[in-house]
């Protein structure tokens, strides 16, 4: 049989299983067992799907996902992610659309420390939403804001997606985090610009309020307290990898270490937090581990089947440029997140990308070329969490929305976000260096 044939047959048992409920892991599971058994020789197959199986999860690469995860758990249940939001408070002056952009702000502050999206809308979401209906603020600068800045734990480091994405993959987690902080930050400032200039043009949607004014050393004092115990977490997580000090995984078990001693110092650590925390991590761990098992197998069944090698030299052979083919990726990626979430999309797109962006003619080659495009579909599926209608994050806002709020709401105040997103996905397309920067420095220490 063609290897087109041998992968319409295998996407369509998954569309069919997916589209009865099966869950997404065991899905693809259901596919790899009966793939690796009629085409990777019978019983011999399924004894080598178990061998590739079983690697794919014991080694270090995969060992930093569940201490991001347990850093991220720790922070929202101790408090300590409270207590930053109320530093930065203090130091916001009457500026269009101040609650917004504490929500930009925090949301940056809070991705640094954990890896999880839905945590942060989930914590951004009870922390300001109240205050900003309360002050009269109206919904595309209440939701949006948060919707938007919540997805930023996908894209600045730790990012537990980008760690299984580098995995899967198989080239540098390290430099690959360290590659993201660059397009995660001009987030930030993209949505910190829109925020304020349509809140200079439409003052309605934001109205001003007084403040009492606080005095200046006290800011500071809590700054010192709250804030600068956290850049130490950031340095220890994110500095030791880039000066080649630690691995990612010392990294993670560092930044854990940093988190559950900080919460003791707050006293915001107790047996329930713990065992909370603890639960919760496990619960995530074992459901992203079981996703990159089956895309590890998954990738091998379309590597032995051919349709690897079919779907490269098609791509490759195609009379349009190297961009072209780049911007269909991303626009199929940009479809599928309207149905899916992003580590079933990552599961089954990568094992198909990766070779062909590695044979483009894009002037990168080798770990450089799948470090970029790994950056620029991470920022894909980022954008996946708040594409309607059913990006994960959409959801985790109506949970914490005030009542009355509908989908339609949160759809059309993620959206503008959703154009930053875009703004920056296509700076990363057009000047690679903006994210190949940091990682050539680092490699360069």
């Amino acid at each position: 049989m063609e290897w087109w044939g041998i992968l319409l047959i295998i996407f369509g048992a998954l569309i069919v299983l997916m589209a009865i409920g099966v869950p997404v892991a065991f899905a693809f599971l259901s596919i790899n067992v009966v793939g690796a058994y009629f085409f990777w020789n019978g019983w011999v197959g399924l004894n080598q799907l178990v061998l590739s199986v079983s690697d794919s999860v014991t080694h270090f690469t995969v060992l930093p996902v569940p201490l991001f995860i347990l850093m991220g758990e720790v922070m929202f249940r101790s408090g300590i992610a409270t207590k930053q939001m109320e530093v930065l408070d203090s130091w916001f002056g009457r500026v269009p659309g101040r609650l917004s952009l504490m929500a930009v702000g925090g949301g940056t502050m809070f991705a640094t420390l954990t890896g999880s999206g839905m945590a942060g809308t989930a914590m951004l979401g009870k922390l300001l939403v109240p205050d900003m209906e309360a002050r009269g603020y109206k919904k595309p600068m209440t939701l949006g804001p948060i919707l938007g800045s919540g997805g930023l734990a996908i894209m600045i480091p730790p990012s537990a997606l980008g760690v299984l994405l580098a995995a899967i993959g198989n080239f540098s987690v390290g430099a690959f985090l360290v590659a993201i902080i660059v397009p995660g930050l001009l987030m930030g400032v993209a949505y910190a610009t829109y925020i304020i200039v349509r809140c200079m043009l439409q003052p309605d949607l934001a109205p001003a309020y007084d403040k009492p004014k606080q005095p200046l050393l006290p800011k500071i004092g809590n700054t010192v307290l709250y804030v600068f115990p956290l850049a130490a977490i950031v340095f220890l997580v994110i500095g030791l990898m880039f000066l080649g000090v630690a691995t990612p995984t010392e990294a993670a078990a560092l930044g854990g270490v940093g988190t559950f001693v900080l919460a003791a110092l707050y006293r915001g650590l107790s047996w329930s937090v713990v065992t909370e925390s603890l639960k919760s991590t496990l619960k995530t761990t074992v459901m992203m581990f079981m996703i990159l098992t089956g895309s590890t197998a998954f990738g091998q069944i379309l590597a032995i089947t051919g349709a690897s090698t079919g779907l490269v030299e098609l791509a490759t052979s195609a009379e349009v440029g190297p961009t072209a083919i780049i911007v269909l990726m991303m626009l199929v990626l940009l479809v599928m997140g309207t149905f899916m979430e992003p580590l079933s999309i990552m599961m089954l797109t990568l094992p198909i990308y990766l070779p062909i962006v590695q044979n483009l003619d894009t002037g990168l080659f080798g770990d450089e070329a799948a470090i970029w495009f790994g950056a620029v579909m991470l920022l894909n599926m980022q954008m996946a969490t708040t594409s309607p209608p059913f990006g994960l994050n959409l959801f985790v806002m109506k949970g914490v929305a005030p009542k009355g709020t509908t989908m339609m709401d949160i759809y059309k105040a993620g959206l503008p976000f959703l154009g930053c997103d875009a703004v920056v996905l296509l700076a990363m397309v057009v000047f690679p260096p903006l994210v190949l920067w940091l990682p050539r420095l680092m490699g360069a220490n």
